[in-house]
């Protein structure tokens, strides 16, 4: 089970939208946008062989590099969220798939009634209960969530990533597939894989323009040129910096567009889904 460690930020869905906005603007106040975690460390005996210790994103993914290390390898979950709209009433699915060393430990789900539409910005609000909720039914302890939806790339600075985030105080990333604002800082059309562009505030961002939220991520391409791959937005959503959001994703995607924790979320809410009709 996940504690909450500020429950005074809980997504309430009964607020006004000045009232939400103002709460988001309190959540990136509260936010952390730079590394802030002790996972993934580079063992001190490699540190000693002439390597700097540091994070080191292969722990994430790699059994081997995992058990590396004498601590434990860091828990990784995946949030992602599904909908039942066919009753009344419409309810939203949220599945969590925890993985260790690239494996997976645990999977759960919820489900709760949806209570709002869906307007941009505030997602939170209308699909935060149901992440809770999964969250809750969780027996490990994740050092690690990947969200599917956005971080610090957000009109206020406080998409879902960085708002389950602060009210867990874990580290978080946020993994969207379209760009909700900001300015890419180059092109984005058919980058080779590997590729990350910086997506830098503008007017519709509170932050002072120029500011990095995150990166355009090019987790996979076709070999084709008749054909591409759009890249991911990726960004901080709490206790993780924008460079260290990339290289996770990127690590964490070998052979898919979506980070392995992630793209297991989406699979399992599709098929909680029929578990919970």
């Amino acid at each position: 089970m996940t504690e909450l460690s500020r429950p005074d930020l809980l997504p309430d869905a009964s607020l006004s939208t000045e009232e939400m906005e103002s709460l988001q603007r309190e959540i990136a106040r509260s936010a952390v946008f730079e590394d802030e975690f002790d996972i993934g460390s580079t063992p001190a005996n490699q540190a000693d062989a002439g390597n700097e210790p540091g994070f080191d994103p292969s722990s994430l993914s790699n059994p081997l590099a995992a058990t590396a290390s004498d601590a434990d390898p860091p828990i990784v979950a995946g949030v992602d969220q599904s909908f039942l709209l066919e009753d009344e009433p419409e309810r939203a699915l949220s599945a969590v798939v925890a993985m260790r060393g690239g494996e997976v430990i645990e999977r759960v789900y919820a489900v709760t009634p949806l209570e709002i539409p869906y307007i941009p910005g505030l997602l939170a609000f209308r699909e935060g209960a149901p992440i809770l909720d999964a969250l809750e039914e969780l027996t490990v302890d994740p050092d690690l969530f990947l969200f599917d939806g956005s971080g610090r790339i957000h009109f206020r600075q406080a998409g879902i990533a960085t708002h389950i985030g602060v009210l867990v105080d874990a580290p978080a990333i946020g993994v969207a597939k379209s760009l909700l604002c900001g300015e890419p800082a180059g092109d984005l059309e058919d980058l080779p894989a590997g590729t990350r562009v910086p997506i830098e505030a503008n007017s519709r961002v509170d932050a002072p323009d120029g500011t990095l939220l995150g990166y355009a991520v090019q987790t996979k391409q076709y070999e084709s040129s008749s054909r591409y791959v759009n890249p991911l937005y990726v960004s901080p959503g709490h206790r993780v910096g924008p460079e260290t959001a990339a290289d996770i994703v990127l690590e964490l995607s070998s052979g898919y567009k979506l980070p392995e924790p992630v793209r297991l979320a989406d699979s399992y809410a599709d098929e909680a889904k029929t578990l919970d009709s």
